[in-house]
């Protein structure tokens, strides 16, 4: 089999999606010895990044020349037995399509994104999936909201959960606090959020929460840090932590590399995050296999993923997040016991066990293809686990 993957967003900072997809193809790599495996990458040093028995094919990094030519002009020429691409697949595609779809926040919650995004993916997505052999999702709360908005067969929508690198590992606290204050100037204890500065993370209802906390109990000598790419939001949320009364104790990051942010996640005295809307929420399982205790939303697929694994809250009630962040910041034993209990949650999760049900849908595609093609009935055969050094 050849199986097709558009990687475009290995380099290009796309936190999630990016994650997603770098760790599916280092598993294809051990899993997979008999089928070829070719990545479509739009940056030029994206090709470092993917296993080396994965061939890779430069795409354009303009998603209008990628989708509406680049891409279904490899198609044609490399003639993979599928294409595997995360919510959006090009114009014309003259293979079987495997679409991935994290969430549907876009239609859940146009606000949260600019007017012309909430349009465009409100169009393509629809037509992607419509047209997908297969749709996977890493939540039965994604699962419910596809079916909710698109008139699939339940049988297309697949829950394939995601995972946690090998890169988020526990570190004794004191080196990590080292590592941070060395590169980013930033002295320890503080308490940390991961994620791009956008609304739907609710980053302002945390400086909210946590300004709360900070005038119950002065004592504390905590510190908030954002981690983050900036985005188009970012001045609004720059402008009210300025506003804050304690625009002193906030902190912005940017993006961090996963070897940096392996550092603050072993520093923190706790994580949070109060995320309005995700399909699955990667970093509450980061920090739980960093070690760490994690407070978060109780609303979408968080309760999903975190399970009783974390200290649960409103992330519309600012007094609740309030009453979370200091119950574990003042409670050692309630902090310890998370930290136990978050790591055990993370464990269940694994990159190796997302890829090898993604491969089986891939097989199953693929092999219905073939079979509608040439009328004969052949059974996909078994993975063959490649041979590693």
């Amino acid at each position: 089999m050849r199986f097709a993957v558009d990687a475009h967003t290995i380099g290009c900072h796309l936190t999630g999606n990016e994650v997603y997809i770098r760790n599916l193809l280092n598993e294809f790599a051990k899993l997979d010895a008999e089928s070829e495996f070719i990545a479509f990458v739009s940056k030029p040093d994206a090709g470092f990044e993917v296993p080396a028995c994965i061939r890779t094919r430069r795409v354009s990094a303009n998603p209008y020349c990628r989708l509406g030519f680049d891409l279904p002009l490899r198609l044609r020429g490399h003639r993979p037995d599928l294409l595997h691409v995360q919510y959006t697949g090009p114009i014309f595609c003259p293979v079987p399509l495997v679409v991935s779809v994290h969430d549907v926040s876009f239609l859940e919650h146009p606000g949260y994104f600019t007017r012309f995004r909430a349009a465009q993916l409100s169009l393509t997505v629809k037509r992607t999936v419509e047209s997908a052999a297969r749709v996977l999702t890493p939540s039965e709360f994604s699962r419910r909201a596809i079916l909710q908005h698109y008139p699939l067969d339940e049988r297309k929508v697949v829950v394939v959960p995601n995972a946690v690198s090998s890169t988020f590992h526990p570190i004794e606290r004191l080196t990590a606090s080292a590592a941070i204050e060395k590169k980013f100037g930033l002295r320890r204890p503080f308490i940390l959020m991961v994620g791009d500065l956008q609304p739907r993370k609710n980053h302002l209802g945390l400086l909210r929460a946590f300004e709360e906390v900070l005038h119950s109990h002065p004592e504390l000598p905590h510190r908030m840090v954002f981690v983050g790419k900036e985005t188009w939001y970012s001045k609004e949320l720059h402008r009210e932590v300025r506003r804050s009364s304690i625009a002193d104790r906030v902190h912005f990051t940017g993006f961090v590399e996963d070897a940096d942010l392996v550092n603050f996640y072993g520093a923190c005295d706790l994580f949070v995050f109060p995320s309005f809307y995700e399909g699955f929420g990667l970093p509450i399982l980061e920090a739980m296999a960093c070690g760490r205790a994690v407070a978060c939303s109780s609303i979408t697929a968080m309760p999903e993923v975190a399970d009783a694994a974390a200290i649960l809250f409103d992330p519309y009630s600012t007094a609740e997040m309030a009453r979370a962040i200091s119950d574990v910041l003042l409670d050692s034993e309630l902090r310890t016991r998370l930290e136990r209990l978050g790591s055990h949650r993370a464990a269940l999760f694994s990159w190796a066990r997302a890829a090898r049900r993604t491969l089986e849908v891939y097989y199953e595609v693929a092999g219905a293809a073939r079979h509608a093609t040439v009328r004969t009935t052949k059974a996909p055969p078994a993975l063959k686990v490649r041979a590693t050094s």
